[in-house]
């Protein structure tokens, strides 16, 4: 088996069973995985239609790395079809995705186009340094090429190099920057991430998340994550000490401003710095974060 596909879900039954019935044409010879990262209700019921789907119901809710995980944990595929629930997929070109990693050994995963809501297309993004912090933006292109993440949500993994990173970090649950970070540390160690246009999907962003959290609580988590995610990868000591000098003027203007939201995020990813901490050190450094970081500039 090639293609082990993975599917988390959580309180969004009705969009997976949905997502199902018009996905599972396409994903014909893989094998299935949903990982309901519910503890409170089973879907094992709500599943029953799907004899070819293999459940896997989380005793506590481990957020979106660690519902990945669990599904890696149990893929017998030498690939990985990371999709939402929310994903629909318009036919089965991520297929043609197998070839490029049979020509290219050091390509870790290969990240969809994305139709969004309002036709527009995204999926291609890149990384960039500035203000003393590790950002991403959308790139100014869709065109084949160098991608900053493969998003966890749809995109083609190779397993043995996600075994080897020991997948998403689930420091960042429930969401946000976990699929950034894996990427990050697989450009550390030697892999790429492309981006290919021609295998598009349609996935609308956000709509899982929005119905179960406030926007500032989803904005609060965000700056918690990146916050940790500077933490953990960084390795330049010039970086280093810059993302120190902007990160206190940063402290100061929210502590003048009022800005809770930031605080709380600084507050939340500050309680976590023994655990960040600890994980710096099973980052493989084959690349540095300029060459990392320059491989971005060309596009």
């Amino acid at each position: 088996m090639e293609i082990s596909v993975i599917i988390p879900t959580f309180k969004n039954t009705e969009v997976l069973i949905k997502n199902l019935r018009h996905n599972l044409p396409y994903l014909e010879g893989c094998q299935v995985i949903v990982v309901n990262d519910d503890p409170s209700e089973s879907i094992n019921e709500a599943l029953q239609e799907f004899l070819a789907v293999t459940l896997i119901e989380n005793s506590i809710n481990k957020g979106f790395s660690g519902a990945v995980n669990s599904g890696a944990a149990q893929a017998a595929g030498t690939y990985l079809l990371l999709l939402n629930n929310d994903v629909k997929l318009l036919n089965d070109s991520y297929k043609t995705g197998l070839k490029q990693f049979e020509s290219d050994t050091n390509l870790f995963a290969i990240s969809f186009a994305q139709k969004e809501f309002d036709g527009s297309i995204v999926g291609k993004n890149e990384l960039y340094w500035e203000q003393g912090f590790l950002q991403h933006r959308k790139a100014k292109n869709n065109d084949v090429g160098i991608n900053g993440w493969a998003e966890g949500g749809s995109s083609l993994v190779d397993k043995s190099k996600f075994d080897e990173l020991h997948g998403f970090d689930e420091l960042y649950a429930p969401f946000y920057w976990e699929d950034v970070d894996l990427s990050y540390r697989a450009g550390r160690a030697g892999y790429s991430v492309l981006f290919n246009p021609k295998i598009l999907v349609e996935h609308h962003h956000e709509t899982t998340i929005s119905a179960q959290f406030t926007k500032n609580k989803i904005t609060s988590i965000a700056y918690r994550n990146q916050l940790m995610f500077n933490w953990k990868v960084l390795t330049s000591w010039s970086m280093i000490y810059h993302h120190k000098l902007h990160l206190f003027k940063r402290v100061i203007k929210s502590i003048l401003k009022g800005d809770t939201i930031f605080l709380e995020g600084f507050l939340q990813a500050s309680l976590r710095v023994p655990q960040v901490m600890m994980k710096r050190s099973t980052v493989a450094r084959v690349n540095t974060d300029y060459e990392i970081l320059k491989r971005f500039t060309h596009e």
